[in-house]
């Protein structure tokens, strides 16, 4: 590999109390020109583990949602290049050179596409509707930005071509069944927000029939009986997030009701 001659990258990672996950993932990114860190507050070791390493630069910044906060992230970035990284992905050795060699030589693309290999306590899930998963992770800042109307499954809107990576992006996201409901109830909560704000209201029948349907869509259409124990956890997971969206979604609009009747 020829670094020399590839566009220098900044790695981007946004956390709150990741101490589980930054050392793995810091000890590995030799290759950034570039390395920051925007944090939430965190209350662990968060903060003195990535201060550890000299190429790591730590910002705290208050989380209001995740767009906003990858946006803040990038107008701190000094490279045009832009590789966004959760605290619990992992590149492998053939991803990293694929990224460094495809920059090299690209002259077609903004943006690149990452395929994710999902690990669920140190076991790889291949179906439960992850094995299309794909997501956006490395681009050029000139001609991307997170849509602001999104607070939860941010989305990166790019005005250009977007090439695919061939090497999958590890994705240790489910540690443990507490781990996950936790992530799956602040991740409901986020999406009700968000309804709310386009003032989407609850509805009695979907907040019962679609997460069944969710469950019954990843665990048999999606072949997540195929992924064993693992795979009822994760599709029943999955469909609890649903579930936490409209009963949270409810409780604001009982609150904002509630508020009305009190300033008649």
């Amino acid at each position: 590999m020829n670094l020399n001659l590839a566009p220098k990258i900044s790695v981007l990672v946004i956390t709150l109390n990741e101490e589980a996950n930054m050392q793995a993932l810091l000890v590995d990114l030799g290759f950034a020109d570039e390395i920051i860190i925007v944090d939430s507050c965190s209350t662990d070791k968060t903060k003195s583990i990535a201060q550890s390493f000299s190429n790591v630069r730590f910002i705290e910044n208050r989380f209001e949602n995740y767009s906003s906060q990858r946006n803040f992230a990038i107008s701190q970035a000094k490279n045009d290049w832009i590789l966004f990284l959760d605290a619990d992905e992992r590149l492998t050795p053939e991803l990293k050179e694929e990224i460094i060699e495809t920059l090299r030589t690209n002259k077609t693309y903004s943006a690149f596409l990452f395929y994710r290999k999902f690990m669920f306590e140190n076991t790889v899930l291949h179906f439960s509707g992850l094995q299309t998963d794909k997501i956006l992770r490395l681009f050029d800042k000139n001609f991307a930005k997170y849509s602001s109307d999104r607070l939860v499954h941010e989305k990166l809107t790019v005005n250009g071509k977007i090439g695919v990576f061939k090497n999958k992006l590890l994705h240790y996201s489910y540690s443990g069944y507490k781990c996950y409901k936790s992530k799956a109830t602040r991740y409901g909560k986020l999406k009700a927000q968000e309804q709310f704000i386009k003032k989407q209201k609850p509805s009695f029948t979907l907040h019962f029939l679609h997460p069944s349907y969710n469950f019954l869509y990843n665990y048999f259409i999606r072949l997540g009986f195929l992924d064993g124990k693992k795979g009822i956890t994760i599709c029943y997971l999955n469909a609890y997030s649903v579930f936490v969206r409209y009963q949270e979604l409810k409780l604001l609009w009982d609150k904002k009701n509630i508020i009305s009747r009190k300033n008649i």
